[in-house]
């Protein structure tokens, strides 16, 4: 496994995560994709966000200097660029081969004119 550092959050996900607590209390009961639901609603609403779009800019920098220092330091060098694949989707199958039925009838043809020829 590597080191690579994780992206930045984005300025909402830097506010949800500490507003969160205070969305559950406030509205007892709510499941974790409401809280989300609820959040989004408040983000919406807010008037200043530049709190929190500042400090998602400094995790951005912050990001951009690790991942350097990471690249700098031979990090990834064996994964190729390449994602790795999702899990759960199957890859395409090739086209399904031609029926014996058709490959013998299409094999007789050549034959019957084979036969024709030699006569």
């Amino acid at each position: 496994m590597t080191d690579k550092p994780k992206r930045p959050m984005s300025a909402y996900m830097l506010w949800l995560n500490s507003a969160r607590e205070s969305i559950k209390s406030e509205h007892p009961g709510l499941k974790v994709t409401e809280v989300a639901k609820k959040g989004g609603e408040l983000w919406k609403k807010m008037t200043d966000k530049s709190v929190w779009e500042k400090k998602a800019v400094e995790a951005k920098e912050q990001y951009a200097k690790d991942l350097e220092t990471y690249n700098a330091n031979g990090g990834g060098g064996d994964e190729g660029g390449k994602k790795a694949p999702k899990r759960g989707k199957k890859a395409k199958k090739a086209a399904p081969p031609k029926s014996k039925k058709k490959k013998e009838e299409s094999e007789d043809d050549d034959q019957d004119e084979e036969d024709e020829e030699s006569e």
